[in-house]
């Protein structure tokens, strides 16, 4: 089994973190830091809450003022940074420091995220700022957005998404987003292709509570450019997966009256958990021109009170030549996995064509 990430937390780590601390702070004492972090309940700590409890440990054990404070913490991610991007996950309690105890020091923690993030990633730590300062934080991403470095400017998108996964919600942009449009509207040409992609979760986001917005700047954007092509691709992926008419019309995913399903089968009819689903079918285009296909299939998973959720899967998008005829094999594991819990019992597995499910077949997933 691979190493869990919450072992990044090891002596290793420690040891040169904290030779870099002392040599911003010296009066910091090692060896009580590290008896403090490696609590009997240390083992047991996640991933997060190994965060948590660092960022906290190092509160007790900086200067209470915060803005000494957080001035030591800029330096010390200033001597860790080595590259021009960087996420750096594992020293993710800087910012969560700036998170936990400057809600009540604006000006200091935007400064210190300004900086921090260049190193680790502020876009949890922003957040919180964003709810209590909304309208000073529109205005302050904004500029962000047009910041010389990239991570800044990354950190104007991702820190504004409305859902952004792990983080908590902003539920003012989910209500309504115009106003984190302008930022995204000064990254979507950014030189960095991790700011371009950071637009592009964003409007994904976005699209789950306000669809007719993101579906208009696609139509907007689209065709300006290969990258930008490729952003607004992205970005409507939701979109697609639900098979949003307008959105599969300006991807150029026409009518499927024309395009016939036969000979779909499954060939595992009982499945047990470790094993894969395997089907098979064929796809006919009886147009007289060639065709643009969007290919999914949908598996029906059951759920703990016996209904059925979908999760589409894709297949393919290409065109099929006029009356072609494609054989296609495909198969899903069902593994143990921490994101989705298995129950036992009925299922389905269903095709999709440009948004539009066309048949649907059962299938029983078993013990292993």
């Amino acid at each position: 089994m691979p190493e869990p990430l919450k072992n990044v937390y090891n002596e290793s780590f420690f040891e040169s973190f904290l030779q870099t601390l002392t040599k911003v702070y010296s009066p910091l004492d090692k060896r009580q830091f590290l008896t403090d972090i490696y609590t009997d309940d240390w083992p047991e700590k996640e991933l997060k809450q190994r965060m948590y409890h660092i960022s906290a440990t190092l509160f007790n054990h900086l200067p209470k003022d915060f803005e000494v404070a957080t001035a030591i913490l800029v330096k010390v991610s200033q001597l860790l940074k080595t590259k021009e991007e960087s996420t750096s996950f594992e020293h993710m309690f800087l910012p969560d420091y700036i998170e936990k105890y400057g809600l009540n020091h604006y000006d200091t923690s935007i400064k210190a995220m300004e900086e921090i993030t260049k190193f680790t990633s502020c876009e949890f730590a922003v957040r919180p700022f964003i709810i209590k300062y909304q309208d000073k934080m529109l205005s302050q991403l904004l500029s962000w957005s047009q910041h010389e470095h990239l991570m800044v400017r990354r950190l104007a998108s991702e820190g504004s998404r409305p859902r952004l996964p792990w983080a908590i919600a902003l539920p003012e942009f989910k209500k309504d987003p115009l106003s984190i449009i302008p930022i995204l509207e000064n990254l979507k040409n950014d030189p960095s292709e991790m700011v371009r992609r950071s637009v592009a979760n964003n409007l994904n986001d976005i699209s789950k509570d306000n669809p007719s917005i993101v579906t208009s700047l696609v139509k907007k954007w689209k065709g300006k450019s290969i990258e930008t092509d490729k952003l607004v691709k992205h970005a409507s992926r939701t979109l697609l997966k639900e098979g949003n008419n307008k959105i599969m019309q300006l991807f150029g995913f026409g009518d499927i009256q024309d395009i016939e399903i036969s000979n779909f089968q499954i060939l595992t009819p009982k499945v047990k958990i470790g094993k894969s689903l395997e089907f098979s079918f064929e796809l006919r285009n009886r147009s007289k021109k060639v065709s643009k296909i969007r290919l999914e299939y949908g598996i029906y998973y059951q759920k703990a009170n016996k209904s059925l959720s979908r999760k589409v899967f894709k297949i393919s998008e290409k065109e099929y030549l006029t009356n072609s005829i494609s054989k296609i094999n495909r198969k899903q594991p069902f593994r143990v996995i921490t994101t989705r819990k298995l129950y036992y019992g009925h299922h389905q597995v269903s095709l999709i064509i440009n948004g539009k499910e066309v048949d649907k077949l059962d299938f029983t997933l078993q013990k292993p």
